[in-house]
């Protein structure tokens, strides 16, 4: 008696969306720098790291951050009390939330061509906000998924938790083939830029913008893979890994005016240090030097380093660059960008079977890493990862 073949389970639709306002660099910029008009130091450092971080557009979902600098209850202010507290953001991110991932799940669920009766599992992912009852069980009245489905939501992993979701998914079709994963990451990170002239508040308000993403997360078959359609990401093994030493050098803590964010400069290097050995858990070096790379864009400097130490080339990272580039860092959410970008390019440049890995790091530091396989066509029946590589 033939043993049944290992279910194929591949990523079969992606859907993003960002709010309506949008935050020009450099004239974001502008404005800050004038809120630091009293303490040049800051207004000059701030400068420096907005023009560095590879961002040119972000997304927000408060209005209130296109204003003028004395305006703008965010930026830095004589009396900071006005700002805005925990409490009224949180108001702000339940209202705003529920529309954009509503959005970014309708948009992978057509993609993916999959129904709201064939969701049996709804992975909810977030770290910028939360409230009861939960975005889980408003995307299931208002998406028309069954009242049965499994929820599973994930709150407050950071930027590595929109991999976390794609490789728990994964498990979860592999046992049971049946299965169609939602996973609905809903991020509105610029709710907590805060009103300060310190380096790591100016830091982070440097790059973070809010974004929804989704993706449908089963087993394959032809109906996902015409010739027409935009193909499918197929999902090997995977790999968690927390780096020792490092606890520290990652925070995010609930503060009176939001969530307070700590960066450190050292994170680069600690995954320069660490991490090419454990991606060498999922493919070797010369698998990963010519392969597909769907790397989180936690900053500039880590794509960078990555680049670096895997001497990769400009068209590798350019899915991470462009993202950051267009979207800024959307923390959970930006890996289903990432993804959607290579896909596009993939599907652009006519790209047959091809396999390498996507990794997305957060506090910990913790990495999270998948192999990925891209096909373009109902040829994928005959792929596995490593005949990819063959």
């Amino acid at each position: 008696m033939m043993t049944p073949a290992a279910p194929i389970v591949a990523i079969l639709g992606i859907g993003t969306a960002v709010p309506d306002y949008r935050l020009d660099q450099a004239e974001t910029s502008q404005r800050l720098v004038q809120a630091l008009r009293d303490t040049p130091d800051s207004a000059r450092w701030a400068k420096k790291i907005f023009k560095q971080c590879g961002v040119e557009v972000r997304y927000t979902c408060e209005p209130n951050l296109l204003e003028a600098a004395e305006e703008c209850r965010y930026f830095p202010q004589d009396t900071p009390h006005q700002a805005p507290s925990t409490a009224e953001r949180m108001g702000t991110y339940k209202r705003e939330a529920v529309p954009l991932g509503l959005n970014a799940a309708r948009i992978a669920m057509a993609d993916g061509n999959v129904d709201a009766a064939d969701i049996t599992h709804l992975i909810t992912v977030s770290c910028t906000g939360q409230f009861l009852p939960g975005l889980d069980a408003v995307l299931i009245e208002q998406l028309g998924l069954a009242v049965t489905v499994n929820r599973i939501p994930l709150n407050f992993l950071g930027c590595a938790a929109g991999l976390k979701a794609v490789c728990l998914s994964r498990q979860i079709v592999s046992g049971s083939p049946a299965a169609k994963v939602l996973i609905v990451c809903v991020e509105l990170c610029t709710l907590h830029i805060q009103p300060s002239s310190d380096r790591e508040a100016l830091f982070g308000a440097s790059f973070f913008g809010d974004g929804a993403s989704a993706c449908i997360v089963g087993s394959a078959d032809q109906k996902h893979t015409s010739p027409q359609h935009h193909g499918i990401l197929q999902l090997g093994r995977e790999h968690s890994v927390l780096l020792p030493d490092s606890a520290g050098e990652m925070m995010w803590e609930v503060g009176n005016y939001g969530f307070d964010l700590y960066l450190s400069t050292k994170i680069p290097g600690l995954i320069g240090k660490y991490i090419p050995e454990q991606v060498m858990q999922l493919a070797s070096e010369n698998e990963l030097k010519s392969g597909l790379w769907a790397i989180h864009p936690g900053g500039k400097g880590i794509i960078d380093t990555l680049e670096q130490m895997f001497e990769l080339k400009e068209e590798q990272t350019r899915p991470s660059r462009t993202v950051l580039r267009k979207y800024g860092n959307m923390s959970s959410a930006t890996i289903l960008f990432v993804l959607h970008e290579l896909r596009q390019q993939l599907q652009h440049n006519g790209s047959g079977p091809c396999s390498g890995v996507s990794l997305a790091f957060g506090p910990g530091l913790t990495c999270e890493m998948i192999q990925i396989t891209y096909h373009p066509s109902v040829s994928f029946q005959e792929q596995t990862f490593e005949s990819a590589h063959a």
